[in-house]
């Protein structure tokens, strides 16, 4: 029998299948403090919110993160967004009979290809001391850039999503720069590679590449500060030209741009002003991407908190 994927689920279904949960919130209801389960659940091709109601102080300590679970209920409409509520549930003991890779969402790209590409970018760097540093950091990260998102829960919040964000990112810096000439390509490429690898220390994700928390690190600095800081130090260990060193750090320092996002200063170098724009780009069009894959032609998205809570419409060219 075919998989209800999450991608097919419409209002009114009804629904026994087996999905992977993301995260679970024991909460109490107002009024009466019953508890319930505020669950999100995922398969490879999107994220639904479930609720278990009424639940147990056994059925609380069942239901984890990680975890796969065969659930019966019903897809309901709520506020303008999908949401199942659980009638019964089993969980999966043995997971090894599943193929995992039917519940994670993962980049479209093999890691293993991604990080080969990124490799290559970095070997026709001419700049050595920026070629060095770069082949310090691949190597460092190269195991958690295996399965390792670019976010928690907004763009490329996918297995393998902070290799898939560099490399689009890398793909449109070439083209830029056949447009703006004067850019120097090496510190441009570098600023990509650089500006989110710290995120590997602000969140803690598995293998499955799914954050379940930030770390403590994360949550008190940020992946600026700490992406700043790793720089420095790897400078000061490999014997980087200072100049090197004092640009990257500022790339990173400033690809958020303002301070309420975590950039204490904006892009005061060419390099580090494209740098935002490729992110900001970047991240915008995989959410516009994924906000519309499962409209029909014609309809509206439901609003996108990333997106600055808009309604992408999906035309019918």
């Amino acid at each position: 029998m075919e998989r209800k994927n999450i991608s097919l689920l419409r209002n009114g279904d009804k629904i026994r299948e087996v999905y992977l949960i993301k995260d679970v919130t024991c909460r109490l209801t107002n009024g009466s403090n019953n508890k319930f389960l505020d669950i999100n659940l995922i398969d490879r091709t999107g994220i639904i919110n479930a609720k278990l109601w009424k639940c147990s102080d056994e059925q609380a300590e069942q239901i984890k993160p990680n975890k796969l679970i065969n659930i019966c209920g019903n897809v309901l409409d709520w506020k303008g967004k999908l949401q199942v509520k659980i009638d019964s549930f089993e969980l999966i003991e043995n997971m090894d009979d599943y193929d995992l890779a039917l519940f994670v969402p993962t980049a479209p790209y093999k890691s293993e290809k991604m990080i080969e590409h990124i490799q290559n970018e970095v070997s026709n760097i001419k700049n050595k001391d920026i070629q060095r540093l770069l082949e310090y950091v691949l190597q460092d990260k190269m195991q958690e850039l295996l399965y390792y998102p670019a976010a928690k829960s907004n763009h490329h919040a996918i297995k393998g999503g902070l290799l898939y964000h560099t490399v689009t990112m890398m793909r449109s810096a070439h083209r830029l720069c056949e447009v703006y000439d004067f850019l120097n390509k090496d510190l441009l490429m570098a600023g990509i590679i650089l500006h989110d690898m710290s995120k590997i220390e602000e969140m803690n994700a598995n293998e499955l590449g799914l954050v379940n928390e930030y770390s403590i690190e994360g949550q008190l600095l940020g992946h600026i500060t700490m992406g700043v800081r790793y720089v420095e130090r790897i400078s000061k260990e490999l014997n980087i030209d200072s100049e090197v060193s004092l640009l990257l750090q500022h790339m990173i320092l400033s690809h958020h741009y303002e301070a309420e996002y975590g950039s204490p200063k904006k892009p005061m170098i060419p390099e580090a002003e494209l740098l935002h724009h490729l992110d900001i780009i970047d991240a915008r069009m995989y959410d516009m991407k994924k906000a519309i894959e499962n409209c029909e032609k014609g309809t509206f998205s439901e609003k996108i908190y990333s997106l600055d809570g808009i309604c992408v419409y999906k035309h019918k060219l």
